[in-house]
């Protein structure tokens, strides 16, 4: 059954680490997801999502200009990161994995997130049916890539190779 991402109540957000001791946050504020959902029968679900590069947001008008150019995600050749999944698993109580094909500036690699389901509850402002899912992963983002950085006069790198991915959606049918 198709259900709809509640964007409002949505987000996509990560964090790498910066020249080595602290991490660096960030969102992006546009993307969309069709999802096919049986919250009961998380094997017949199937989920394809997309993502606005350029709506990459660190709090850093510069930084994030930086990372929408051909160093980075190189927005104006692939202004999408698409998600589709291959799996979508309960795993013990209200823990979940959902599995699939990532692609980031043309290359695809499989990932797996692993978080937890809420729900389903009914809105009281609408009577929909609602779900929320929270779910974590990691990626390599030179696998991707993602090379750009700089070496640090004190030993390491600029920016993190590893990017911790963190994404809370709600999606809802209608009554």
């Amino acid at each position: 059954m198709a259900w709809q991402l509640d964007s409002a109540h949505s987000s996509v957000g990560f964090s790498v680490r910066h020249m080595m001791i602290s991490k660096v946050r960030g969102e992006f504020e546009d993307f969309n997801a069709t999802i096919e959902l049986d919250p009961e029968n998380l094997n017949a679900s199937k989920v394809r999502a997309e993502i606005d590069v350029n709506s990459i947001n660190t709090r850093q008008k510069d930084r994030d200009n930086h990372l929408r150019s051909a160093d980075f995600f190189d927005a104006e050749n692939h202004p999408k990161i698409v998600f589709e999944s291959t799996a979508f698993r309960a795993t013990g109580g209200d823990q979940v994995e959902l599995t699939g094909n990532l692609t980031i500036r043309g290359t695809t690699r499989e990932i797996t997130l692993k978080g937890e389901q809420r729900g389903p509850v009914t809105n009281p402002l609408n009577q929909s049916t609602a779900v929320g899912y929270t779910l974590n992963g990691s990626l390599d983002r030179e696998a991707f890539g993602l090379t750009w950085n700089q070496a640090m006069e004190t030993g390491g790198v600029l920016v993190g190779k590893n990017i911790d991915l963190s994404i809370d959606v709600e999606v809802f049918k209608s009554a």
